[in-house]
């Protein structure tokens, strides 16, 4: 008895060992292409709308492919984001974002649970819950900061 006692207790010890050296570590979200960003646009049924800081009228105009796109959406179904979306372009923005559930972006973003890009924050680049075409699910987003690019 005390040798199936003790082989037992030694699979316990191993699993609890191996459960607590096996962290949990986030899915690497990599940044969208602009291309792959054109595309969800193309195929999406979400409602879009679209804000911008290129003045059609500037003549530095060009210089806007080097903006941050970024999408954020209110709905998640399964690993789908989408409902309404907001589409931006533009570069070093707080951006107000109530009730967004999820994210995709062409640059590593910030996303913040409290408005003006206060309280606790995250990146992009480290999504705990990888959505298909890119998104990344953000529960209790308020605020998303686009960094300079």
């Amino acid at each position: 008895m005390q040798f199936t006692l003790k082989a037992v207790f030694t699979q316990l010890v191993a699993v609890a060992f191996l459960a607590t050296n096996v962290a949990a570590s986030p899915v690497a979200a990599s940044v969208v292409t602009n291309a792959e960003l054109d595309h969800w646009l193309a195929t999406t049924d979400a409602k879009l709308t679209y804000i911008s800081d290129v003045d059609s009228t500037n003549p530095l105009a060009d210089r806007a492919a080097l903006n941050t796109r970024v999408v954020y959406c209110n709905r998640r179904t399964n690993n789908v984001c989408g409902g309404d979306c907001t589409v931006y372009d533009g570069n070093a923005r707080c951006l107000d974002a109530p009730d967004t559930q999820c994210l995709s972006a062409t640059t590593n973003v910030g996303f913040c649970d409290r408005g003006g890009c206060g309280g606790s924050c995250n990146q992009y680049s480290s999504c705990g819950v990888r959505l298909d075409n890119g998104f990344c699910y953000t529960p209790g987003t308020r605020s998303i900061n686009v960094p300079f690019t």
